[in-house]
């Protein structure tokens, strides 16, 4: 269940509501599960694992940690992150594979920065990236840098595992990206079938509850950010950004064509991916977008990103 915090939250924008709405806003809430990890400071996890390739030879890697606060949190996300977030860092790090919560803590990660000192990390958690199949990117909160001296690499200290268990991310390290860099594209996958949910959503929940791509795409292409994007000044995507995406799809003769999404999925909830709905037969192999349309976080502008589709 959220923490105390989230509840009152909750109470106050129900106070709003009419009482369907309120009444199917607690239902949400009861399914929810939060998706906060241990604050201990120290690695918890016993385990004898220790593979770090998967069975299909994939290394378990950080693909990127970005810094996208400097002390930025809002004073909110004492009730809403861990107590203490406000006015914290935050930099997501993202995992070549979906990650085994229960097995995350605090004192799994080592923040260094450029000088060589060694952060502070207050807790960590998946929020709100924790749909299903997005459980990859995991979200640092505490003091580890600045712009005098920031972030130069994060590193998996303690033991960490996949969701299926397979490998052990111990020991993987990533440079930090510079807090005045925009975000880039860091991963696209193409989405089975069974985890489509066409039609679905979003909840009115803060996290946890994207919308799903229109019933009767075709496929969907899932495109991870570094870090959680929006319009400048912070208003969702709307259609002015999911005509910039453009797909390459290699049709059954071997041509390419570009397709554009016709609408855009998990939407509404706060988080670094989206989802591009497709109406187009073929086989997905890269996407694309311009610079200059998306800010993360810390207002920082988007450059030309493009990156190739790989597999689940």
């Amino acid at each position: 269940m959220p923490s105390r915090g989230w509840m009152l939250i909750l109470v106050l924008l129900m106070v709003s509501m009419t009482a369907c709405t309120a009444a199917k806003v607690m239902r949400q809430l009861n399914e929810y599960e939060i998706t906060l990890a241990s604050t201990s400071p120290v690695d918890t996890t016993k385990t004898d694992v220790t593979a770090t390739t998967d069975a299909n030879g994939k290394p378990a890697q950080l693909l990127s940690a970005f810094f996208g606060l400097d002390n930025g949190f809002p004073g909110i996300s004492d009730q809403a992150i861990c107590e203490g977030a406000g006015g914290k860092d935050g930099m997501p790090v993202i995992f070549s594979h979906e990650v085994d919560l229960s097995t995350m803590q605090a004192g799994d990660f080592k923040v260094t920065t450029a000088s060589g000192q060694v952060g502070k990390l207050l807790c960590v958690t998946l929020a709100p990236a924790d749909d299903a199949g997005e459980l990859r990117t995991v979200l640092l909160v505490g003091e580890y840098g600045s712009k005098d001296d920031p972030p130069a690499t994060v590193e998996v200290v303690g033991n960490l595992l996949s969701i299926d268990g397979s490998v052990n991310f111990k020991g993987a390290s990533v440079k930090a990206i510079p807090l005045q860099d925009g975000p880039t594209m860091i991963l696209a996958q193409t989405l089975p079938k069974e985890r489509l949910a066409l039609g679905k959503k979003a909840t009115a929940l803060p996290w946890g509850g994207g919308s799903g791509c229109p019933v009767g795409t075709r496929q969907v292409v899932n495109v991870t950010w570094v870090g959680g994007v929006t319009k400048p000044g912070g208003d969702e995507v709307d259609d002015v950004e999911r005509q910039l995406y453009k797909v390459t799809v290699e049709q059954a003769d071997g041509s390419q064509i570009q397709a554009t999404p016709f609408a855009l999925g998990d939407l509404g909830d706060g988080d670094n991916n989206h989802r591009l709905c497709l109406d187009v037969e073929g086989a997905p192999k890269s996407v694309s977008f311009p610079g200059g349309h998306m800010t993360d976080p810390n207002e920082d502008l988007n450059p030309d990103t493009s990156i190739d589709v790989t597999q689940p």
